[in-house]
């Protein structure tokens, strides 16, 4: 959802209640309204990391296959999309169909507060570039020079990262986050380095995992600052 809603895919929700086929986003959010939906959450589970989920299994096996779903907030449904391609390179019809599924009414998984989030965030950089470093694999050279400057050039284009009303710090932790796994991405896309050896290269992964995971957690928590501000009554 996070890289899909915006662009130029188009969309369809199936399994909606009082539907009995898939209808367009804009009608299907506004029944989910409807029935007593009051905001959404945004999950980013991987195997082995339910992060956002609250079950049942179901919901949380599907959501694990696509590796992002969206968790109603004040009724319990959940939505878990996935993608068709069709056409040529350059081409390409892109369709999403968002599924409705039952989902349990509990805290989601995992999901820190934004304080906790940014403290996770600058440790783990920290050690990671530490570690990387050492290796000789940190982001560097030409490509990685391309890849940070476009990021900073997207950046520039659209500074609102996330829309208007969430607290500041959602956008900070989440700005951050996002260079986090930009830098993540870089080290895994740039080759091997200076990891001659297979230990090495194993404490690269090693190092390069509890970011990545801290990234997608503290990405979750700033999507979903708005509805857990509201839920606490800070709104």
């Amino acid at each position: 959802m996070l890289e899909i809603v915006g662009d130029d895919a188009v969309h369809r929700v199936e399994g909606l209640p009082g539907e009995s086929a898939p209808v367009g986003l804009t009608l299907a959010l506004g029944r989910l309204r409807a029935l007593g939906v009051g905001g959404l959450r945004v999950a980013l589970p991987t195997p082995g990391h339910p992060l956002g989920l609250s079950g049942p299994a179901e919901f949380n096996a599907r959501a694990m296959d696509a590796e992002e779903a969206v968790v109603c907030h004040g009724a319990a449904f959940g939505l878990v999309p996935e993608v068709y391609e069709a056409g040529p390179e350059g081409d390409v019809h892109v369709e999403v169909v968002w599924h409705v599924l039952p989902v349990r009414e509990a805290p989601p998984a995992d999901v820190p507060s934004l304080g906790e989030a940014e403290r996770e965030l600058a440790e783990a950089l920290r050690e990671a570039t530490e570690v990387l470093s050492r290796l000789d694999v940190a982001g560097a050279g030409p490509v990685a020079e391309a890849a940070i400057d476009a990021y900073r050039a997207r950046a520039e284009r659209g500074r609102e990262v996330l829309a208007p009303g969430y607290p500041p710090r959602a956008v900070r932790v989440l700005e951050l986050a996002q260079r986090v796994g930009l830098l993540v991405s870089l080290a895994h896309e740039n080759g091997h380095g200076g990891a001659v050896s297979s230990a090495e290269m194993a404490a690269r992964a090693e190092a390069l995992r509890p970011v990545e995971r801290v990234a997608r957690r503290a990405q979750v928590a700033a999507y979903n600052a708005y509805v857990e501000e509201r839920e606490r009554g800070v709104r």
